[in-house]
């Protein structure tokens, strides 16, 4: 019954969640990626350097790269047309992925209430988890690895992905000792772990994000990428708000009331057990 509603209540906040994300994208972040699309096609690649290979290293690279553009390039992948469709998928995607925040926030949530019990009420409870959630998530990442516009040559994808991953798991930890932790040495703990990331250091490109472009392409993507940069940190914050609002909701309204009466069942279990004993 608790796992139903969970599912249930998770699917009404991820609806309401992922409307409001889709809301404020379209809004701030996605014309920026459509202005900016706008000028990706228009990069120089530079050339490939085959002046020194032998003719027959010659014919190799010419037939790699025949097959490359067959395979990579005679079936245009599919895309989203941009209006309608475009939108629509895009509210799909951000249902979904509120929807595992939303287990997330309700999982951490269920934990605080097992060990601390319940004074503190639902509302303020999910708004510092959804806090911890953005922290994690969205603000230390960003201190490090910047959102960037279509056509910016960010760093190397796997070392983006690993530093991403230090970072997240890092400031969420730090979150988690804070929360769960008792004594003083959680702080400095905290503080560890908050500054490891930025002590092994975010990647970084060597040379201009936006080489290649011409000075009009140029100077526009540098400031579509300033304003893309305060475009998703009010998307990361619109989410994470509404997030902690409307899961606080729904955690006091479907799940609380089933968790207490597993935990309180669970009790009166452990309380049989003991008196058996004796």
């Amino acid at each position: 019954m608790i796992f139903q509603k969970l599912v249930w209540a998770g699917l009404a906040v991820a609806v309401v969640v992922g409307s409001v994300e889709t809301g404020v994208q379209r809004l701030q972040a996605a014309p920026l990626i459509l202005a900016a699309e706008v000028y990706e096609g228009q990069k120089a690649e530079a050339p490939a350097p085959t002046d020194t290979l032998t003719a027959p290293a010659q014919a190799t690279a010419v037939a790699h790269e025949h097959e490359h553009e067959y395979e990579h390039g005679g079936a245009a992948e599919w895309e989203p047309a941009n209006g309608a469709e475009r939108i629509g998928w895009t509210w799909v995607a951000n249902v979904l992925h509120a929807f595992s925040m939303a287990l997330l926030v309700f999982a951490v949530m269920g934990v605080w209430v097992y060990q601390r019990g319940t004074k503190l009420a639902s509302l303020p409870l999910a708004c510092l988890v959804a806090a911890a959630g953005g922290i994690s998530f969205n603000l230390w990442p960003s201190l490090g690895l910047h959102a960037e516009v279509p056509g910016m040559e960010a760093a190397p994808l796997h070392a983006r992905q690993l530093w991403w991953l230090l970072s997240m798991g890092s400031a969420a930890l730090a979150c988690a000792v804070l929360g769960f932790g008792r004594g003083a040495w959680r702080w400095i703990a905290a503080v560890a772990l908050l500054a490891l990331p930025f002590v092994v250091g975010a990647p970084e490109l060597e040379g201009d994000a936006l080489a290649g472009y011409g000075p009009e392409a140029h100077a526009a993507l540098k400031q579509l990428g300033k304003q893309f940069i305060w475009a998703t940190s009010w998307v990361a914050v619109s989410f994470w708000v509404t997030m902690g609002v409307v899961s606080g909701l729904a955690f006091q309204r479907w799940v609380r009331p089933s968790l207490l009466a597993v935990l309180k069942g669970a009790d009166v279990a452990d309380a049989k057990a003991v008196n058996a004993v004796r």
